[in-house]
Parts: C-alpha cells; sequence; structure tokens
C-alpha cells in the first residue's frame, strides 16, 4: 500500500516586547523562577489586563509579510483548562476574529522545486509558565517568569506532504519572523516552539486520516525526525488492522519514538467565551498602511535582489537569505572581496562547517566577514591556492590572525616564480621514467587523466605552495616536447 502524509503545522512565536501583552512586568529571559510574574500574571483578584501595542503591532507586520488579511477587529477569548504552570486556569486567547487572517507563503526544497502553503490564521494569546522536572528530589517546580508573554500562534491548513516540506516551512516562518525583528527565533530558549498535526492516507484519497499532535518539538531537525517515526507508527498500525486515536503526542529524541501525552482536546472541551476585561482592538487603514510601508526586506526579496545584483544562484541566494545573519554576513564581505561567488561557496562550505562543528551561530563566527574577504582577495591574486587557503581559514579561526598575517607568518605565499616551478617540474619527470613511458604510449585522450600524478608529486615537492595553474601549463610543455 502506497501512504500519503498530511502535515499541519501549529508555530508558536514569542515576541521581543519589553513587557508581557497585558501588564508591565519583564520578559527578560533568565531571570531568576518567578521573580518576573505580577499579579495580573497571575489574574489576582481587582487586577485588570491592559494590551500591549508593541505586540498588536509586531502581529500585524507578521500579517502583512505573510500577504494576509489583518484583522481590522479582533477580539479576546478566554481558553479554559487547568494545567500546573497555568495559575489563572484560563488563556486569553483569540478564536473568532484573529489579528492575522488566511495568507500564503512559498517555500524551496533541496531538490529545487517551491511549494505554496496557505497560513489559515495567526492569532494573539498569552504564554503560560514552564514546569521544571529537574532537581526537585521527585517534584516538579513551577516558574512563572514566562505566564503572560505575548505569542503569536501561526497555524498552517494541511498542506504539507512530507517531513522536509514541514521543516522548510518552519524554515521559512522562522526566517520571516526574524527578519521583521518581532522576535529572536531562539528554539533552544523556547521563543520558537512547533507543534505537528500528523496524519496519513491511502494514496489517492481526499478524506483526511485521523491525526496526532506532536508537542512543543523545539528544533529543525527534531521536528523532522518526530513528523518521520510519528507516520512511520500510524503506517504500522493501520497495516496492523487498527485504528489512530486522536491525541496528543511527545516526541521522545533520546528513544527517537513519539508517546502518548493525553487524549486530544477540541474546542468545546475549552469552554471559550469572550473575555469580559478586553474590549475589542481594532486598527485603523492608516494604521495598517504605515506599518506596511516600515516593513524591511524580507527573505524572497532580498533572494531575488541577490540575483540580480551578485550573480549569484537562485540555490545560493535562498541558502544566504534563509538567515537575516548569514545575508548580512555575505554582503559584507562582498563590499570588501567583489567576489560574490567566491564568498557564497565559503560560507555555504567551509564557514558553514566550522560553525556546525562549533555548534555556533554566525553571529559568533571566530572568522570575521572581514576576515573573509581578505582570505577571498589572496586567493583571486594567486598569492595562495585553494587548498592552503583552508589552511589560512583554520588559522584565522583559531585566533592567529589576518590572511595576510597568517599567510606570512607560516610561509604560506603560493610560488608563481616560472623558473622554480620549471625545476620541479624537471625534477619530478626526472624521477618518473616509468610514468613518462606509460604517458608517451598511452592514446591522447587518456594523457590529461595520467597527468594527475605528476601533478600530485609537484605540490607534494612544494608542499601545496606551487600555483597550480603554472603547474599544469609547464608540466604540459615539458611532457609533449618528450613524445
Amino acid at each position: 500500500m502506497e501512504w500519503e502524509i498530511v502535515i499541519g503545522l501549529e508555530i508558536h512565536v514569542q515576541l521581543s516586547t519589553q513587557s508581557k501583552l497585558f501588564s508591565g512586568a519583564s520578559t527578560r529571559f533568565g531571570a531568576a523562577p518567578n521573580t518576573q510574574a505580577c499579579a495580573v500574571d497571575l489574574a489576582m483578584p481587582g487586577t485588570l489586563p491592559v494590551p500591549n501595542q508593541e505586540a498588536f503591532r509586531f502581529a500585524a507586520m507578521f500579517g502583512l509579510a505573510m500577504n494576509a488579511e489583518i484583522g481590522r477587529r479582533s477580539v479576546f477569548e478566554r481558553k479554559n483548562y487547568f494545567y500546573p504552570d497555568l495559575p489563572k486556569g484560563y488563556q486569553t486567547t483569540q478564536l473568532e476574529r484573529p489579528i492575522v487572517g488566511p495568507g500564503v507563503v512559498e517555500i524551496h526544497l533541496e531538490d529545487g522545486s517551491s511549494k505554496k502553503v496557505r497560513l489559515h490564521h495567526a492569532h494573539l494569546e498569552e504564554d503560560a509558565g514552564k514546569s521544571l522536572h529537574e532537581d526537585f528530589h521527585g517534584m516538579s517546580g513551577i516558574d512563572l517568569n514566562r505566564a503572560g508573554t505575548p505569542l503569536i500562534e501561526i497555524v498552517s491548513e494541511p498542506d504539507m506532504r512530507s517531513a522536509a516540506e514541514a521543516v522548510a516551512y518552519l524554515k521559512k516562518i522562522h526566517s520571516i519572523v526574524t527578519y521583521l525583528g518581532i522576535s529572536d527565533g531562539d528554539m533552544s530558549q523556547g521563543s520558537l516552539r512547533c507543534d505537528a498535526n500528523v496524519s496519513v492516507r491511502l494514496q489517492g484519497e481526499e478524506k483526511l486520516g485521523t491525526r496526532t499532535e506532536l508537542k512543543n518539538i523545539n528544533s529543525f531537525r527534531f521536528v523532522e525526525r518526530a513528523i518521520k517515526v510519528e507516520a512511520e507508527r500510524q503506517i504500522d498500525i493501520l497495516e496492523d488492522g487498527g485504528h489512530i486515536v486522536q491525541e496528543t503526542r511527545l516526541y521522545d529524541a533520546d528513544k527517537n519514538e513519539t508517546r502518548s501525552m493525553r487524549s486530544k482536546e477540541v474546542a468545546n472541551d475549552y469552554r471559550y467565551f469572550p473575555c469580559p476585561d478586553l474590549l475589542p482592538v481594532v486598527l485603523s487603514e492608516d494604521y495598517i498602511e504605515q506599518l506596511r510601508n516600515e516593513l524591511p526586506e524580507l527573505p524572497d526579496a532580498k533572494a531575488e535582489r541577490f540575483q540580480s545584483e551578485y550573480g549569484i544562484s537562485a540555490y545560493d541566494a535562498d541558502q544566504l537569505t534563509q538567515q537575516r545573519a548569514s545575508a548580512d554576513y555575505f554582503e559584507a564581505v562582498c563590499k570588501t572581496c567583489h567576489e560574490p561567488k567566491l564568498a557564497a561557496n565559503w560560507i555555504a562550505g567551509e564557514l558553514a562547517a566550522l560553525l556546525n562543528r562549533r555548534e555556533i551561530s554566525i553571529q559568533e563566527s571566530p572568522v570575521s566577514a572581514q576576515q573573509l574577504a581578505g582570505l577571498i582577495i589572496r586567493i583571486k591574486d594567486n598569492t595562495i591556492s585553494s587548498k592552503i587557503a583552508k589552511q589560512v581559514f583554520e588559522a584565522i579561526a583559531n585566533g592567529e590572525g589576518s590572511a595576510d598575517e597568517v599567510i606570512e607568518k607560516r610561509g604560506l605565499k603560493q610560488v608563481s616564480d616560472s623558473g622554480a616551478i620549471e625545476q620541479m617540474v624537471e625534477a619530478v619527470i626526472a624521477a618518473s621514467r616509468a610514468q613518462v613511458d606509460n604517458y608517451r604510449k598511452a592514446d591522447e585522450s587518456k594523457r590529461p587523466k595520467m597527468m594527475g600524478y605528476f601533478v600530485g608529486q609537484i605540490m607534494k615537492a612544494s608542499k601545496g605552495q606551487a600555483n597550480p595553474q603554472m603547474i599544469n601549463k609547464v608540466l604540459k610543455e615539458k611532457l609533449d616536447a618528450l613524445l
């Protein structure tokens, strides 16, 4: 049987406001537990919520960036449920009239294809607190610092058909909110979290299967793994004649499996009703138009500009613009060295590998944009070869200084003196009589490949510092003269 996976994502994005959605308490990350939750956040008697204007501005900016409908009149409801980290007993959220309506986003996949994913809506709501399960001698602790922090919950339509598509969509949303500056998008700190609704159905069927919700996944890699393993679990059950239970499940990264958390609630279970303490929020046309004019250059527009302005491929442009920091880094390198293709290759290659090894972001890169540009300049003017450049790059990353300083200190300057290279070529030919005889006897079509042996010996003799182009030129002349 051929199965099709159907995926929809609910992405929770903490907004980078200085204070909470309905109170003046700080949203700063890292404070001691329970030091940033005030009486309003806990709904103590006699308190009233006051909406944070900045949160509405950020949410509307997101909607405009998604080409979505903006709710001119949005309303808050109370979503009632009990959980230890929700002392109010309800969450103030939006249901019937969210601030952002339907929209669409285009995602790009590794095979070069693209796909449009529909946005159902995005609504404003307050975050809950956090349950802590470590170092409490078998008990759990509650930290309410996060309670009341403004969120937008971004709900997609079930348009994704693979884990790869889901990750591409999640990355695109991450890219948009960080470009806008409305969230830092730090998944490790919970600034961006993802719930994945996953179901399977036979190929060709139109009716959706029973879905499960994978809750609070906090990395791109775990989203992909969780969806894959949950889809496999559901397929195994159905092929064995069983049925899927609608429920909320957790992903265990250590065991690479999902496990049941609770039965899946529906809207009626939450007893939604209009919040009696908050009036509808109305956004004027002038206000929305002002926000539209203030939007920064977004990833798709930046990628198009990179292709036209720098002459790089669509793939390179897409990779470079996924993060605003990497796009800024690329432009800073190009401003100094004026070699966009080389810059794109080094950022996607050596620099990306370095950052992955050290598990750091490009903002923390030990190789600055100016240092990488200096290295590229020395490659282009033939001061060093591409092979030696990798050694220089590692030295820069280890704090040994600029490319020029490393090259000078280590004596890595490329040998481009024709007389010196000619001597090395002649020495290798004289020491390789058998290989020379084979070269002379070989068909002309095979000789270019056979030259690799001689080039390797010459590079070894020069400790990698001989100019490869000059080696090939002189070597071919010398060998052809022996034919």
